[in-house]
């Protein structure tokens, strides 16, 4: 198996080294699909974030809900999108925090075939 990860101009490619590094913050994440873990988390956010072990940039990037450091930092945007939804974010909402567009303008992109890369 080849450990090549590609270089993508403007982005960044979520590979084996990016699973490595955000392990605890996805564990923690994934564990929002619970309903119990999802009250928890809103009753301290801190404390499940320290529970789960997530380093000091992890928990700053959760708790400034920084979406574009989780992902930078390793985190999966498949759990990302758990967090997002208790704060009532969608996968629209997410796209224009990635793209530096507002919800609306990538709304409109979506809706016109998409962005051209070429």
């Amino acid at each position: 198996m080849s450990s090549y990860t590609p270089k993508v101009e403007g982005t960044h490619v979520y590979d084996t080294q990016m699973s490595r590094q955000g392990r605890a913050l996805n564990k923690m994440l994934y564990s929002l699909k619970n309903p119990e873990n999802r009250e928890l988390f809103i009753a301290d956010e801190s404390a499940y974030c320290d529970k789960h072990g997530l380093s000091a940039e992890q928990k700053l990037a959760v708790l400034d809900r920084d979406w574009k450091k989780m992902t930078e930092i390793g985190g999966s945007i498949f759990y990302v999108i758990k967090l997002a939804a208790i704060d009532k974010k969608s996968m629209q909402d997410l796209g224009g925090v990635f793209t530096g567009m507002s919800t609306e303008q990538f709304k409109a992109e979506l809706k016109a075939g998409g962005r051209n890369f070429g």
